[in-house]
């Protein structure tokens, strides 16, 4: 029989629906696009501390809906994070659009997405900011299961 009354803590592992609206209703992510949930462990640095805050306590069925500002969510974007990219070092059948997200391969071989912001003559502005840096998201979530490591009692 298993225990469908198990609360999020620190070290849960936790499968969720979610739903990302920016302030002004439009949708920015969900899992219910493809119906498939998503699974994370809390504490593993995949979600901010804030948005984990949000989802301690909740269990199993809940379903809740919270606000959180930039510097909670995604942080502010970092003008460090812009660079100007020669085009040439683009692909030359690319065809280059503002808004367009490319992936860059970094040194180690994992990809870093980057947005365009514009595009000048033989510069390309790439942003790696996260696309949400610097906005006011509203999550709804629904928590469909949560698995906590089994503690003994003495």
């Amino acid at each position: 029989m298993t225990d469908n009354t198990a609360v999020i803590t620190d070290n849960s592992e936790v499968i969720l629906h979610f739903d990302l609206k920016l302030e002004d209703g439009s949708a920015a992510d969900s899992t219910r696009v493809n119906n498939k949930p998503a699974k994370m462990v809390m504490g593993d640095g995949s979600l901010t501390p804030n948005f984990e805050a949000c989802l301690r306590g909740l269990k199993q069925g809940d379903k809740d809906s919270f606000t959180l500002n930039a510097d909670d969510a995604f942080g502010q974007p970092n003008p460090d994070n812009i660079y100007h990219v020669e085009r040439t070092k683009f692909a030359a059948e690319l065809e280059i659009v503002e808004g367009m997200i490319i992936a860059f391969t970094q040194p180690d071989g994992s990809e870093l997405p980057g947005v365009i912001r514009s595009i000048a003559g033989h510069s390309v502005t790439v942003d790696f900011n996260h696309p949400l840096a610097g906005q006011t998201v509203i999550f709804d979530v629904e928590i469909i299961d949560v698995i906590n490591a089994q503690t003994t009692d003495a």
